[in-house]
């Protein structure tokens, strides 16, 4: 399996109302120290469908969302976010209450 296929079957399974950080992202997929590419990889995402691979529910290691060019439009992942049920705050979503903690995660 590719780099950029082993980062879209991990976000995949990011749940609604949940985000997981690039960082993790990478980690998860077994490529610690991958945020960056891991990024790079979920700007290209091929699919129409947001919910097909729900990049919206990938934020930076701060919590803050991705910037305006992202998504076709400024409030675009901010939208999909709240639909979800994440709570947005000034671009930023609180990774305590919102961050996804997979099962055997550490």
């Amino acid at each position: 399996m590719s780099f950029t296929a082993e980062i879209y079957e991990v976000v995949r399974r990011i749940p609604a109302g949940r985000v997981a950080t690039y960082a993790q992202i990478a980690r998860l997929a077994g490529h610690p120290g991958a945020a960056r590419a891991a990024g790079n990889a979920l700007h290209r995402n091929p699919y129409d469908n947001p919910h097909a691979i729900p990049c919206y529910r990938v934020v930076n290691s701060s919590g803050f969302l991705s910037g305006a060019y992202a998504f076709g439009g400024r409030d675009i992942q901010r939208d999909l976010l709240k639909a979800d049920g994440v709570e947005v705050v000034n671009n930023r979503v609180d990774l305590d209450r919102f961050g996804w903690r997979e099962t055997g995660q550490s």
